[in-house]
């Protein structure tokens, strides 16, 4: 999910608007979507090895989505140069790809979207590349894809949003991880960026009330050191203030009366 400063969704806490409620059509567009993007994640899964650099990675996944018969979520967006956002080792979200190579013992986070009937779908999975060694990045990885699930799991009607954060947040903590605070998964649908925002941390029984219909962008950022952020000069990549280590997975879902479906399922 691109951009950087005051704006939405992830960035930066903002005045909240009605939360829409998706008709049965407008859910079968963001299916179509979560389709393309959960293809998307296991075609970038395994281009994610050593010697390729993130520039190529941005062009691969650009002209996957277009093969499927989507539009790119992210380019021009924002002014948003590229289709997707790739973050490396201390790069929290939002890096822009450049030529920089990966090699044996990075982790990257690839944030990518795609639009179908003019209906969004948004994920992000981190990575290793290579071989890494280290079992506290290993460990990193594994408690933030398991802290995404968790929160998915409170996206039931009756919960709370407050309930999602709070569920992520325990997670990490308890695993000795800290919480981004500043930026934050959203409602998604029309816009890549809808009402409410949903932060990584929180109380539970607090926020918005979840309701049937409702679509969410689930994407807890921790950080293995402490929480801050800084933002490069190049106003877009976002990495940790004390340069420890990142991971980022997101889903787009959908809140059924039988609870949450992951729309971004990722597909072989």
């Amino acid at each position: 999910m691109p951009g950087s400063g005051p704006l939405v969704g992830r960035f930066r806490h903002r005045k909240e608007q009605m939360i829409t409620i998706k008709n049965e059509r407008e859910i079968e567009s963001m299916k179509a979507a979560g389709r393309v993007v959960g293809k998307l994640l296991a075609f970038l899964r395994k281009q994610a090895q050593p010697g390729i650099s993130t520039k190529e990675i941005d062009a691969l996944g650009e002209q996957f989505i277009l093969d499927q018969g989507a539009i790119p979520a992210f380019k021009g967006l924002y002014g948003c140069p590229a289709t997707i956002l790739t973050s490396v080792n201390d790069e929290i979200v939002h890096g822009l790809p450049n030529n920089r190579k990966l090699k044996s013992g990075d982790i990257i986070s690839m944030d990518m979207g795609a639009i179908v009937d003019g209906f969004y779908a948004d994920a992000a999975i981190t990575v290793a590349v290579g071989e890494v060694q280290d079992p506290i990045v290993l460990k990193l990885l594994e408690v933030t894809r398991e802290s995404l699930m968790l929160g998915i799991d409170q996206a039931r009607p009756g919960k709370r949003i407050g309930d999602i954060g709070h569920a992520v947040q325990t997670h990490c903590e308890q695993h000795g991880f800290s919480v981004v605070r500043e930026y934050v998964g959203h409602g998604i649908g029309r816009a890549l960026h809808e009402s409410p925002q949903i932060p990584n941390y929180g109380d539970p029984g607090t926020g918005p009330l979840i309701k049937a219909n409702m679509t969410f962008a689930i994407e807890p950022m921790i950080n293995i050191g402490r929480p801050e952020t800084k933002t490069m000069a190049n106003k877009w990549t976002v990495v940790t203030r004390d340069r420890s280590w990142s991971a980022h997975f997101e889903h787009t879902i959908w809140v059924t009366e039988e609870g949450p479906v992951i729309l971004t399922r990722e597909e072989a």
